[in-house]
């Protein structure tokens, strides 16, 4: 891996990143228009990613999905072409769903590391994960992705020093997830049932302080990689495993030599801590707060996460839109 480091204000170039892109997609809510809003995020970010002084590569990106975005395509370049050498991972709308239609919780994410910190596991499209928080990050064993869900609640619960009945579950609302949300309730913990957004519910669960005790369930490769960098930067735990929801996905990855049974950990997900995660609020959320505009002015809250030094800090901004 490269010995090069990373700037300690890279998370402020990265996050000059994401507030452009947030101000771009916040023109969007609420209209129903998913293509139109993703196209001009992704064009809003590739802009501004290419105006940092790096030789960047995505690394993975949802074009493996139907709602995948070209722009920012696995393996684009991005940068100036000059300085360190760093692997990207990007979501422009995190919470696209909630964002076209005015909900609350989508954001802007982007992630950073020096080249070939992180694992790259396309063509897969989807993953099986569990996050929790610094406090339970200990406790997570392999066979969490394995056991009984009410066995692994009992885990983590007894880990922070909480009653199963206490813990809040981050859980997509999906129908692949029909099985397991009833499984999570007849254990008796609460749940936060969401449209959308799992990197923004990492984080929640990631968090210290957050209102949320763990993130459950199936969703996409790219945010898993995105979430597990905020993930170690908070100090929390996560384990991970390729879930392929489709034919075609699996006999894609039957042609490589990934192993689709492989329990992975945050380590495996991104290694080192020269790693940098920046998200800023599209739409008003718990994890941040959204784009406001106000005649000639936008204002924008971001979260700068940065793993070396394990420091967290949110940032209210206000520009000057003709600026942006």
């Amino acid at each position: 891996m490269s010995e090069a480091r990373l700037h300690r204000n890279t998370g402020l170039d990265l996050m000059r990143v994401t507030e452009a892109t947030a101000i771009s997609a916040a023109r969007w809510m609420g209209l129903g228009k998913r293509d139109e809003a993703d196209h001009a995020a992704s064009v809003a970010m590739l802009r501004a990613l290419n105006g940092l002084e790096m030789d960047g590569r995505i690394v993975i990106s949802k074009d493996n999905r139907a709602d995948g975005f070209s722009e920012l395509h696995t393996g684009c370049a991005v940068g100036t072409g000059r300085g360190v050498a760093v692997d990207v991972v990007v979501d422009p709308i995190d919470g696209q769903r909630l964002l076209v239609q005015g909900r609350s919780g989508a954001v802007s994410v982007a992630a950073m590391a020096v080249r070939g910190s992180m694992w790259s596991p396309s063509p897969a499209a989807y993953m099986e994960k569990l996050v929790v928080n610094r406090a339970a990050a200990a406790a997570l064993v392999p066979e969490c992705l394995d056991a009984p869900v009410a066995w692994t609640l009992a885990l983590i619960a007894r880990a922070k020093g909480k009653a199963v009945r206490d813990l809040v579950v981050f859980l997509l609302d999906r129908p692949r997830h029909s099985d397991l949300l009833d499984e999570i309730r007849a254990a008796g913990s609460r749940v936060m049932l969401n449209d959308d957004g799992d990197i923004a519910g990492a984080a929640l669960a990631a968090a210290p302080d957050g209102p949320v005790d763990l993130l459950i369930g199936v969703g996409g490769s790219a945010e898993g990689v995105i979430a597990a960098c905020a993930v170690k930067a908070l100090g929390g735990g996560m384990l991970a495993r390729l879930a392929p929801q489709s034919d075609a996905e699996r006999q894609a990855l039957a042609a490589t030599d990934i192993d689709t049974r492989r329990i992975l950990t945050c380590s495996d997900l991104v290694a080192g801590d020269q790693i940098f995660f920046v998200a800023t609020g599209i739409t008003d959320g718990l994890l941040l707060d959204g784009v406001g505009f106000a005649h000639d002015r936008a204002s924008t809250n971001s979260l700068i996460l940065r793993c070396e030094t394990r420091t967290r800090r949110r940032i209210h901004a206000d520009h000057l839109i003709t600026a942006v």
